[in-house]
């Protein structure tokens, strides 16, 4: 069955208004205004109202990345602190240079999941692998949820964001690798390990820690096969989520197949966000199965 799924437990997130390629969102006690190319209707509040509420407007330099700048409209701080109630996690935001903030609201559905199949498992310190993790905080439901995680990002300073959003929270012995992600996969092979979930959210382009490219195109058929070997047999889960303009959902589900085989229990859809005019926002593809 195709799922659509949005978040209904981040009180420190809203979604307030989306529109001519942007969005308007709070993340705790600020608002930002940032780029979003899949927001390809009008604005329902005014220039003016988005202004009026926006503490800091991302806005992107000329070359046609993703790189800019931030707008201080309000003198908001550079770094500030959520709490997420329903993990009881202390997250450390920050306003990057690639309009990132540290959080990707619209991954609840697949946190909340997370936890869900974690504790489903007989094995009470299941081991799990997040690549391409980011400021980890699947790292952290899965820490929060009892699991052994192993949490790989290409990014040393992003890294060590992870790492302080853990202290906060009162959470340790997370293990940090900063690596590139495939390179990872395959020593782990190499090694024969298992996992008893993996983790899987690549951007649509980047870097390895020794500049390895990533383009996720030419890279996912390979790390699917890879992943493939690494997950335990018996008790298992393999959540992926792909954010790339056009990408279809059946990509992860052809690949999964073509590598896993008849896999028990799969879901499939997008991750959405629903603003305050009831318009909603597609912010990626998602597959994912379990064994319980």
């Amino acid at each position: 069955m195709y799922q659509l799924l949005s978040p209904t437990d981040l009180s420190f997130y809203e979604l307030i208004d989306s529109g001519n390629f942007e969005k308007l969102e709070r993340f705790g006690d600020y608002v930002l205004a940032r780029p979003e190319p899949q927001a390809v209707w009008n604005k329902s509040m005014t220039d003016e109202d988005w202004h009026q509420k926006a503490d800091a407007v991302f806005k992107k330099t000329k070359g046609g990345d993703d790189k800019g700048e931030w707008r201080n409209l309000k003198n908001m701080p550079e770094k500030w602190w959520v709490k997420y109630d329903a993990f009881n996690l202390n997250l450390k935001l920050s306003l990057s240079s690639f309009k990132h903030v540290g959080v990707f609201p619209e991954q609840a559905s697949n946190w909340q999941y997370i936890e869900q199949k974690i504790k489903a498992f007989q094995n009470p310190q299941p081991k799990i692998l997040n690549l391409f993790a980011y400021t980890g905080i699947a790292s952290l439901v899965a820490k929060k949820s009892g699991a052994d995680i192993t949490h790989v990002d290409s990014i040393k300073q992003v890294v060590a964001w992870s790492r302080e959003s853990m202290e906060a929270s009162n959470l340790d012995n997370i293990r940090w690798i900063v690596e590139d992600a495939m390179k990872f996969v395959k020593r782990e092979i190499r090694r024969g390990s298992k996992y008893n979930g993996i983790i899987l959210d690549p951007p649509a382009y980047g870097r390895g820690a020794n500049g390895e490219k990533w383009v996720l195109e030419e890279g996912i058929n390979e790390l699917i096969q890879c992943c493939s070997e690494i997950l335990d047999e018996k008790e298992n889960f393999f959540v992926m989520n792909l954010y790339s303009m056009g990408f279809s959902a059946l990509i992860p589900q052809t690949l999964v197949k073509l590598h896993f085989g008849e896999v028990p229990n799969q879901e499939i859809g997008e991750l959405y966000l629903n603003d305050s005019f009831d318009k909603k926002l597609p912010l990626g593809v998602f597959f994912r199965f379990a064994s319980v």
